[in-house]
């Protein structure tokens, strides 16, 4: 084996790794870990490796160095549309069938890149949407990205790349959206850049979908050339998360060495020419890629009032190859007929929520008569934000508050319900009531600090970002918040740290 650590060194190192990161170094990939750990013991402050390791394998490590650890052990290198037959297909066939969906309706996209690394795809997909759908302006489109180091996150945030950035990049990309700044550095235009919000998540341990990180009710997510880092069983858990945080027929995309039938066999696989996706719902395909079939092109009309699909061939759209499942309607009657508490409660409602079973949850609570209106109404909300039926859940919140007007979680609710709805002032107060009657409700100053921030009022944010460290004092970092949907105090504590540090690039 090359490298100077014997065997059971590595097994060691091996094991502490995955235990303090999450990342999983499987034999074959020791002379990694070996490259990692030998690049991370500089900036561990370490000159010696053996130090080093006795220090990773004595104690617990601080959050810095975890993160520290983590950037050295992998690879945080990408580009403007990497792997570019994936934006092709983007481009041509996905979301201009999503936006065919919404047309007319509920003009509302959102996409999430997990594991964004320096923001080069969340800026891509940006860039995609402004070249493709002539009335964006007209959308309410939110493009999240998100990644478990703050450095990345920070670079990302300020939105300055060298030309390594821009390599295999379309000709027009440089002159089109970035602004030269030096002999070879370019930032990205503020158009491009306020499309997108990044955040701190750790996909390997956090809880998502959750409406307090912005998680849920996702139509696309791209999370490529991360899963690889992690065992299967992480893997697993990692794409069941996903599948809840996605609508239904909403998109996951990983990138070609990651597709597997057995880690995403709850997804159907959609196989196009030179790529394959995974999508929510219809029936999961069997094991083994099918070739791919030739989609009709769905084009953008070049003016105002969207999409018109122009058949080029006699195939069938895109859609006829994810199997319908049967709509459940998400608005149960507030006094449904008294059944079995037993085989029907609120409790399992809640339940199967927890699990992602959103429609079996609104059975199980049209069934249900035994708790309040009001804990069922707040149910549903959260049931039909999920979902992405964003005016049934600010329905059922109202009909919440119309129990309780003094409910502060409720309060709370609506505001990130209308923040996703871009109604933004009305959010606004909604938070500020929250606030006024409960002053210690920690996720309502975060929102507030993460709203100044986009406004660019730093010294808001940073007194609300200060208001929720003070108040994050009362929790042990292992407590799960209010109103949180299982995010922890700890985990809140690093994702304020990570937004105080974007916010001296902002």
């Amino acid at each position: 084996m090359n490298g100077l650590l014997s065997e059971e060194r590595l097994s060691d190192l091996s094991q502490i790794v995955a235990n303090q990161t999450a990342l999983h170094f499987s034999r074959e990939r020791w002379p990694d870990l070996e490259r990692g750990i030998r690049s991370a013991a500089g900036k561990l402050g370490y000159s010696d490796i053996e130090a080093c390791i006795r220090r990773l394998l004595s104690t617990p490590l601080t959050r810095q160095e975890t993160e520290i650890l983590a950037g050295e052990l992998t690879v945080g290198e990408t580009y403007f549309f990497r792997e570019k037959r994936s934006f092709e297909i983007l481009s041509d066939q996905i979301i201009p069938e999503l936006a065919r969906l919404r047309q007319g309706t509920d003009r509302r996209l959102r996409i999430w890149s997990a594991g964004c690394c320096t923001g080069e795809e969340p800026y891509s997909i940006a860039i995609l949407l402004d070249r493709i759908l002539p009335d964006l302006q007209q959308w309410q489109v939110t493009i999240l990205g998100t990644d478990i180091n703050p450095y990345f996150l920070k670079k990302a945030s300020a939105g300055i790349y060298g030309e390594w950035s821009f390599r295999d990049a379309p000709p027009w990309l440089k002159s089109t959206y970035f602004k030269q700044i030096d002999s070879n550095h370019y930032e990205i235009s503020s158009s491009i850049k306020e499309k997108v919000r990044f955040a701190y998540l750790n996909l390997a341990e956090d809880n998502y979908p959750s409406l307090a990180t912005n998680t849920n009710a996702m139509d696309l997510i791209f999370c490529r050339n991360v899963l690889m880092y992690f065992s299967p069983e992480r893997t697993k858990r990692v794409a069941h998360n996903f599948r809840r945080s996605l609508v239904e027929k909403g998109w996951l995309l990983v990138s070609p060495t990651e597709v597997s039938s057995d880690l995403f066999a709850t997804y159907s696989s959609v196989p196009f020419d030179g790529a394959t996706f995974y999508r929510k719902g219809g029936t999961p395909s069997p094991a083994g890629i099918t070739p791919g079939w030739t989609i009709p092109a769905v084009v953008i009309a070049p003016v105002t009032g969207g999409v018109k699909e122009e058949k080029v061939s006699s195939t069938p759209s895109l859609l006829d190859f994810i199997p319908a499942l049967p709509v459940t309607s998400l608005e149960p009657a507030l006094e449904p007929p008294t059944v079995d508490s037993g085989i029907a409660s609120y409790d399992k409602a809640l339940a199967l929520f927890n699990q992602g079973n959103y429609e079996q949850a609104a059975l199980e609570l049209q069934k249900e008569s035994s708790s309040t209106i009001l804990k069922r109404a707040a149910l549903m909300a959260r049931i039909c934000a999920n979902t992405g039926d964003l005016s049934q859940a600010l329905s059922w919140v109202e009909k919440a508050l119309a129990a309780d007007k003094l409910d502060a979680g409720l309060h709370y609710l609506r505001a990130v319900i209308l923040e996703e709805q871009g109604v933004k002032e009305e959010a606004l107060t909604a938070l500020k009531r929250t606030l006024y009657l409960d002053p210690n409700f920690v996720l309502a100053h975060y929102s507030l600090g993460n709203y100044a921030l986009r406004q660019k009022n730093l010294k808001e944010a940073e007194r609300h970002f200060a208001n929720t460290r003070t108040l994050l004092k009362a929790y042990q970092p292992d407590d799960v918040l209010p109103q949180s949907d299982g995010l922890v105090a700890g985990r809140l504590q690093e994702m304020v740290e990570s937004a105080m540090a974007m916010e001296q690039v902002a």
